[in-house]
């Protein structure tokens, strides 16, 4: 296996004592040689320019060019750096999902949350592993006038709880598994299944769009699109989810 690179990091913060911290914590990481800090993005633009850096952890509030529109500039670049987001804003995050940060990070940062921004960075630096996870090809039985069916798992987009049941959706049909939503929760966690409400689980794989209206989350699955809301107590951990779930594209 090709050893993973140190990494050198730019970290941009116009707070001076979350700029020290987050700097320290990095050079804490034994993944991490070299940190560079900046109190602004125009100042993370220069330093940029003049030298190879391998990921930016980004604060999102600042004054002049913020750092979405940072992100944004980056994001043209020939070779654009991972981005990694540092903020204590968490409507945010649709926002980095779209520019294809590699982690969106809540301030106070802990070091084993930051351990992981860390791993993921490194896995887009490196690019995807030598041995890829193994497709999905487990089917699932249910049941129609008598009739037994196997469906893909892997065609199903969203699973909504039905009383003792449970009512899979695929794209274009869906069928009644004598199932409670809570055991396809836990047996279907390595799949990508994830609770977004009390009586939804949705598959990641298939989360085509993020909306945020009035500060309501909302995903939209399979095609065409089906619009399913997201309780307020799981929408930021489905952001991360999402998030972790993205590679950053060229």
């Amino acid at each position: 296996m090709t050893p993973r690179p140190p990494l050198r990091v730019l970290v941009v913060d116009d707070e001076r004592p979350a700029l020290d911290e987050l700097a320290y914590l990095l050079a804490a990481e034994p993944r991490v040689t070299e940190v560079v800090t900046s109190s602004s993005a125009t100042d993370a633009l220069r330093i940029l320019q003049e030298g190879a850096i391998d990921a930016v952890f980004l604060d999102i509030q600042m004054p002049g060019l913020t750092g979405l529109e940072l992100a944004q500039v980056l994001s043209r670049f020939r070779l654009p750096p991972p981005v990694v987001f540092v903020t204590a804003h968490e409507q945010h995050a649709v926002e980095a999902f779209d520019l294809r940060a590699v982690d969106y990070v809540l301030k106070p940062v802990g070091a084993d949350r930051l351990a992981e921004a860390v791993r993921r960075v490194v896995s887009a630096v490196s690019g995807p592993a030598e041995s890829e996870p193994a497709r999905d090809d487990a089917q699932v039985a249910v049941e129609r006038g008598g009739v037994t069916r196997f469906i893909n798992r892997c065609d199903i987009t969203h699973v909504e709880a039905q009383g003792d049941y449970a009512r899979l959706h695929t794209a274009t049909e869906s069928h009644l598994l004598r199932s409670p939503l809570t055991t396809l929760e836990e047996e279907w966690a390595a799949a990508g299944f994830v609770r977004i409400h009390r009586s939804l689980l949705v598959s990641l794989p298939h989360v085509a769009e993020v909306r945020m209206d009035g500060g309501r989350c909302a995903v939209v699955v399979g095609s065409p699109g089906v619009e399913l809301g997201v309780s307020r107590r799981h929408t930021r951990e489905l952001r991360e989810l999402l998030l972790a779930s993205r590679t950053v594209g060229p």
